[in-house]
């Protein structure tokens, strides 16, 4: 059986505010990010608007951004918040993305740096620069489950500005 081609869609969080004394999970976006989060989800309805299922680190800054984006998108996934999204490693968001459902064909990744960009040099053995708000497109050719080291390719990456 051929597989179809599968799409990750990885998503930096928007533009954080640093407030004195709020932990790092809690940390609100800026203004520009709240202005630049919309202008993601616009980028996705163009160029990505299947996506089936969301998985979302459970910090403000990534649920907001989400939040912000999602209208746009003419889809409406089932978003799961995932802690281990949270400050994850590669290899962390890896495992993560193995258990994204088979039959999913577009699955997003909302989530943080240096994680986010790390897997897609892991998927796709070039490193790539997800700024705040940006977004990486990777194709996979392969079941969800065994993706891994070179076996994606980066379909597009951009940075939508508000």
């Amino acid at each position: 059986m051929v597989n179809a081609r599968r799409k990750l869609v990885l998503v930096r969080h928007a533009k954080a505010a640093r407030p004195d004394d709020v932990d790092d999970i809690d940390r609100p976006l800026s203004a520009r990010g709240r202005r630049d989060a919309p202008e993601v989800g616009r980028w996705l309805r163009e160029h990505a608007a299947a996506i089936e299922l969301v998985l979302c680190s459970p910090a403000v800054r990534t649920r907001r951004t989400w939040q912000l984006a999602a209208p746009e998108v003419p889809a409406e996934p089932n978003v799961k918040h995932d802690d281990r999204v949270y400050a994850a490693s590669a290899r962390a968001l890896l495992a993560v993305v193995h258990e994204i459902p088979p039959a999913v064909m577009t699955a997003a990744v909302v989530g943080h740096n240096p994680g986010l960009e790390d897997l897609v040099d892991l998927l796709t053995g070039q490193p790539a620069e997800l700024k705040t708000a940006a977004v990486a497109v990777l194709g996979v050719d392969v079941p969800w489950a065994e993706v891994g080291e070179d076996s994606a390719t980066t379909l597009d990456l951009a940075t939508p500005r508000g």
